[in-house]
Parts: C-alpha cells; sequence; structure tokens
C-alpha cells in the first residue's frame, strides 16, 4: 500500500480513516524493519530510508517533492510513528531504534545515547505517537516549522546524533563552536545549490544536520 503524501483525509474523527493509516503504519513497520536489518550497524539516513521504501521493491511510500514541507511532513510523520512503534516491539527482545533523521539504525537495547525507550518521558516520542498530529493544517506545519528555525522549539539531540550532523558536514569531531559549524554550513551550502549543480536532497541533508548542531549548541 502506497502512502500518498498529499491525500490527508480531512475529517480527523473517523474510524475507518485511522484503520486505512494503521494500515499503512503496519506496512511501514515491516519494510523499515527489514531495511534497517539489512543496513547493520551504520543505520540509514531518514531520506536514504524514504528512498528505499519508494523503491520498487516495497512502494509503500508514494513520490514526494523534498523541497515543499507540506508533502514532506506526512510522510516523515508516519514514518517516525511507524519507528517508535517498531521501537516499542522491539525493546522487549533486547533491541531498540537509534532515531535522528541523520540516521536511523538497530542497537542494542543497553547501548548508550538512546532517547526512545517506551515508557521514557520524551516529548518527541509522545508527539510522534499521536496519530492526530499528521492531520496538522499546512498552516499548522508551517508555523510548527517557523518555531523550529527560530529556536522556539529544541529538544537536545543525543551524542550519536550530534557526531553524525557533524560528519554530514564534513568535520572529524564535533566543532567546538557553533560559529564553526555555521561557516562550514554555509560553505557546503554554496557548493550544493541546485543553481551550481546540486540537488534539493543534499540540501536538505545538510539542512538536517545544522538543525541538529543548532539545537545541540543552544
Amino acid at each position: 500500500m502506497t502512502t500518498d503524501p498529499t491525500a490527508r483525509p480531512i475529517d480527523r474523527n473517523t474510524h475507518d480513516e485511522f484503520n486505512v493509516l494503521n494500515q499503512q503504519v503496519e506496512h511501514l513497520m515491516i519494510a523499515a524493519e527489514h531495511e534497517l536489518r539489512a543496513a547493520g550497524p551504520s543505520g540509514l539516513s531518514e531520506l536514504a530510508l524514504i528512498k528505499t521504501l519508494q523503491s520498487e521493491r516495497w512502494q509503500v511510500i508514494g513520490s514526494v517533492d523534498f523541497s515543499r514541507t507540506e508533502q514532506l511532513y506526512p510522510v516523515h510523520f508516519l514514518l517516525f510513528h511507524a519507528l517508535y512503534r517498531l521501537n516499542d516491539e522491539l525493546f522487549p527482545a533486547g533491541e531498540h531504534i537509534q532515531l535522528s533523521p541523520l540516521q536511523i539504525r538497530l542497537c542494542p537495547a543497553s547501548s548508550s545515547g538512546n532517547t526512545s525507550l517506551p515508557g521514557a518521558k520524551d516529548s518527541l516520542r509522545e508527539f510522534y505517537m499521536d496519530l492526530k498530529q499528521y492531520y496538522l493544517s499546512n498552516t499548522e506545519i508551517a508555523d510548527m516549522m517557523d518555531r523550529f528555525w527560530t529556536g522556539t522549539i529544541v529538544q537536545k539531540p543525543n551524542s550519536a546524533s550530534v557526531a553524525s550532523a557533524a560528519e554530514v558536514l564534513g568535520f572529524e569531531s564535533v566543532p567546538p563552536t557553533f560559529d564553526t559549524a555555521k561557516r562550514r554550513f554555509r560553505k557546503l551550502m554554496m557548493k550544493v545549490h541546485p543553481d551550481r549543480g546540486g540537488s534539493t536532497v543534499q540540501v536538505q541533508h545538510l539542512n538536517d544536520a545544522f538543525a541538529v548542531l543548532k539545537a545541540h549548541y543552544s
């Protein structure tokens, strides 16, 4: 069943609509677990996982214009909802999912840096586990993103996410200051801009990494 990012139901209270979403989530959970196990310890970025789930092998996510937040948000939300639910299923068997846009991977439940354990107080987990958040309007999505980029919404990322973000920006270790990260980010953005032969996917990947570092230094 392909997830159409532009076809969000209007009536938020219809039982049948939640059944359809839950069916999509079940498919996402199965496909995502298979791909994460295949990826091994290195895991996958969110973008890489989405593209894999769009492939002919799975076809559980439809076409997405990554430059349009109103298309990307519902796909991102359903994927993370599925991953948090999958994490709850895997944890009793001794596994958990390290979850961030830059690195999604399966780990032993005893490993450090985990922020998504079942029952743990985690505002992001609470958000993604509430399926009603899938139905945010385009205005609500835009407002949420504005608050995120202005620093109104800040959640400290774990150390693994910060290290992955630094690596995306070309650092061997986490840079000592935010200004250092910001200078590197601006330099890389100039190189990957679509007008200079880059792509919107590369831009999004750098934006995700910079957002993690921004939250780290805030």
